[in-house]
Parts: C-alpha cells; sequence; structure tokens
C-alpha cells in the first residue's frame, strides 16, 4: 500500500511539473521527487547581508548640538550603531555584483556579505533606487557563484515558486509555492509597483533574497510582505527581474536611475471604457492628454490613444506604462505600439529630462531637513496641471536625500492630506507626526515616501 501512495503520489507530480514549462520537479537519489538538485546550483548565489547603520540621532543636527542636549537635559551618550540583516543575490559573478533592497542597506556605515560556506566578504555600494527599492552591491569576486535571470513576462498565475533568504536571521532558508498574482500596484509600498505576488513563505529578513522558478533562474527579487503583524500570512511581493535587470544596468552606467518624462497622463483602460472606444481590448494604458511642446506630442502621441506595449513588452495598465517610461534612461527613446480607433500604429517617443528647478529660490523645510520647495508658478511646464509645492534643491547626505527625495519632485500630500501649495505643504508637515507619508509626482509617477 505504501508503495502505491508512493508511486502514485510520484505521477502526480511529474505531471504537474511537466505542465510548468517543460521544467518537471527532478528525482532525487532516493527516487522519489525532490528540488534538492535545483537548490544545490541555486543557493550558493544568495546571500545573507549584515549592516551597520548609522544611529538615527546622528542624521538630526539638533542632537548633534551640545548646547541643545544640555538645555532640554538629554543625556550626552555616544551614538550606537544600529545591526540588521537581510539577503541578496549575486548576479555577477566575474565583477561580483550583488543585487538586494534599498531598505536594507539603507544609512549603512558597512556591509557584510556572507556566503553560504560562510565566507565573509565587505561590500561596497554601487547605487541605489529607492523608487524600486533596489540596491547594487559589489564584492571581491572570489570563486563566486550568480544565478541565471529568468523571464519574468512569461510567469502565469499558478506557476510554482521558491524563496530563498534569510528570515529572521536563522540562515538560509528556503520556501515554496505559487504565483498567487501579477502586476500588483497601488500598494503604497514603492514608487514603482509592479509587484509578483506569492505565496511562498516570506518573512522579515528575506528582503532583498531570490525568488526562483523551477528551473532555478532568477525572477523576482523578495521585497515585502502584507500581514496584521509583520509575519507572513501567504502573501508577498517580489520586484519581477524584469525592472531589476533595467534598474541596475542604469545603476552600473550612472550610480542611480535617471527618471525623465515624456509628457502625458493616462488611465487604465477598463471594459466599459474599452466599449465605449469601440476597442475589443482588456487591457492597456489610455492616453488622457498630452502636454503641449511634449517628446510625446513631437512622437505622434494623441489622447485617446491606446497604449499596447513599450519596448516590445504589453502594457497592461497606466502604471504598467509610467514603468516602462520611467526605466528607459533620459535622452534614449520609447518604442510604443497604440491602438488608434482599431488601427495599430507604431511610435518612438525621446525620454526628456525631469523639469529642472534649480533656478527658482526655494523655502527650507524643517521636517524635510535638507530640501527647499517652493510654488509651482505660472511658466513651469506642470502649471495647470497639478497642484502642490515643487522640491527645489536637495543637499547631498541630507535626511531629506536619504529618504529618497529628489529635485523635480511635487509634493501634493502628507498623511493623507492634500496639499496645494508650500503654505498647505509645511502647515501638514508641522501637524503631523511621525512617520510621516510623502504623496509626490515624480515625472509621470506618483509615488510615496516615508520621512521617519
Amino acid at each position: 500500500m505504501a508503495n502505491l501512495i508512493r508511486y502514485s503520489f510520484f505521477i502526480l507530480v511529474c505531471l504537474i511539473g511537466t505542465a510548468y514549462a517543460a521544467a518537471p520537479i527532478p528525482v532525487g537519489p532516493n527516487g522519489v521527487p525532490s528540488l534538492a538538485p535545483m537548490l544545490t546550483q541555486v543557493t550558493p548565489a544568495v546571500v545573507n547581508i549584515s549592516v551597520t547603520a548609522r544611529d538615527p540621532a546622528e542624521s538630526n543636527p539638533l542632537l548633534r548640538d551640545p548646547f541643545f542636549r544640555r538645555f532640554f537635559n538629554i543625556p550626552d551618550e555616544q551614538a550606537k550603531p544600529q545591526q540588521s540583516a537581510g539577503s541578496g543575490v549575486i548576479v555577477d559573478a566575474a565583477r561580483g555584483l550583488v543585487v538586494t533592497n534599498n531598505h536594507v542597506i539603507k544609512d549603512a556605515q558597512e556591509i557584510i556579505v556572507t556566503l553560504k560556506d560562510r565566507r565573509e566578504l565587505k561590500a561596497t555600494l554601487v547605487g541605489t533606487d529607492p523608487g524600486t527599492d533596489i540596491a547594487l552591491l559589489r564584492v571581491p569576486a572570489q570563486a563566486l557563484a550568480a544565478l541565471k535571470f529568468g523571464d519574468s513576462e512569461a510567469l502565469n498565475v499558478g506557476d510554482f515558486v521558491v524563496a530563498i533568504g534569510n528570515p529572521f536571521g536563522l540562515g538560509q532558508t528556503v520556501t515554496s509555492g505559487i504565483v498567487s498574482a501579477l502586476g500588483r500596484t497601488g500598494l503604497g509600498i514603492e514608487g514603482y509597483e509592479e509587484f509578483i505576488q506569492t505565496d511562498a513563505s516570506i518573512n522579515p529578513g528575506n528582503s532583498g533574497g531570490a525568488l526562483v522558478n523551477l528551473k532555478g533562474e532568477l525572477i523576482g527579487i523578495n521585497t515585502a510582505i502584507v500581514g496584521p503583524s509583520g509575519g507572513n500570512v501567504g502573501i508577498g511581493f517580489a520586484v519581477p527581474v524584469s525592472m531589476v535587470r533595467l534598474v541596475i544596468a542604469q545603476i552600473q552606467r550612472y550610480g542611480e536611475v535617471r527618471r525623465g518624462r515624456i509628457g502625458t497622463t493616462s488611465q487604465d483602460l477598463t471594459h466599459e471604457l474599452g466599449r465605449k472606444m469601440g476597442v475589443n481590448l482588456t487591457e492597456g494604458a489610455v492616453i488622457v492628454a498630452v502636454e503641449a511642446g511634449s517628446t510625446a506630442q513631437k512622437g505622434g502621441l494623441r489622447a485617446k490613444d491606446i497604449v499596447t506595449s513599450a519596448n516590445g513588452r504589453a502594457v497592461r495598465s497606466s502604471s504598467d506604462f509610467r514603468n516602462r517610461v520611467g526605466l528607459t534612461p533620459v535622452g534614449e527613446d520609447v518604442e510604443v505600439q497604440v491602438n488608434r480607433g482599431g488601427q495599430i500604429v507604431p511610435l518612438r517617443i525621446r525620454v526628456a529630462e525631469p523639469f529642472a528647478a534649480t533656478s527658482i529660490p526655494g523655502e527650507a523645510v524643517p521636517q524635510l531637513a535638507g530640501a527647499s520647495v517652493a510654488d509651482i508658478e505660472k511658466g513651469m511646464p506642470m502649471y495647470g496641471e497639478v497642484q502642490g509645492a515643487i522640491v527645489t534643491a536637495v543637499q547631498a547626505n541630507s535626511p531629506a536625500a536619504r529618504s529618497g527625495l529628489l529635485r523635480g519632485d511635487i509634493l501634493y500630500g502628507v498623511n493623507r492630506t492634500r496639499v496645494r501649495n508650500v503654505k498647505e505643504l509645511l502647515a501638514a508637515l508641522r501637524s503631523g507626526e511621525k512617520p510621516m507619508q510623502i504623496a509626490l509626482l515624480r515625472g509621470e509617477n506618483r509615488m510615496s515616501l516615508v520621512i521617519r
């Protein structure tokens, strides 16, 4: 009877595995289906990351002032470094490149990467992108193993996946599950969202670890969880590798991600909207408005065009289109296909520099130390299209810079309170309690930052 059950289980798993893109679950040495052969090849490329970060008091100029501390009777104590841990993935063994989450290494003074064979390597930061929560590190290229990139665009809901990381600092741990959903956006976790959702257990410490398919290919970087107590309840999110590759390519080239704009406003194509427009489509981004004189107008994009693909990849929604534009370097072209009255029209649109606010005098913001803001005045590209306060300057290495704020950002909300100008912004910041959530427009992308 036991042999019959084992044989039936073997047949069932093989049938399931065969259905997964011709990647059946291999059979282990004992004749039982097992992921162990694949994991033996994959796990050496997934690393643990230990970070020594600055004490929050170090970034507060008042707390560094001896007079201020004596006046308010604050004990004169030495700043204590903060310790944290996460995960990372080696993506280039020859150059020692490691991908992780930006929030894992934020404010780091020292980053130590521990390999599966227990070697400890000191890492240097190549660059970060707070918008996608991706960071790129470099370690000495000494007998490293790297993960091969998979195709996250080919994923389907129900595909089997494996999450590898360092949950709760326990050491390397492997969990498995399926893809629960694709293209998750609007969660307010990051500014540029297109998450893979999975029920493979992801817990604190898994951040920056690998999400792989049954071929052992990297398809995502584990980033966030949703749970009432901060633990796994079967809903985890990973940044798809299609986005990760574009981000790290720009970081290697520029040390950052240079996002531009094309001058459009768009919305999701819904079934009802498609019916009204007379098209048999259920996915895409409908162009609502095109800014006069913008590169979108010069490239031939019109209102009511339905963008169906960008740079050779399908566009499923408005946020999907914004992501494609946001991850195309300034000065390069986005090749789009639009449905215009039932006809497919190919267009090539240049990504332009974001609005430069350096020539505008700004007002300092105490709650956003290091940043200056100004009202959006007549003559600015966004005048009349959006209300808020534009960031005119951000000092390097300031608290505002470390929070991810950039020159040219337009701030329009604080803790769900709408702000339309500098006066309203300052009032909302003064009355708000930390951590504060700042809603902003960056290029054509709406996002939020948390100020602690």
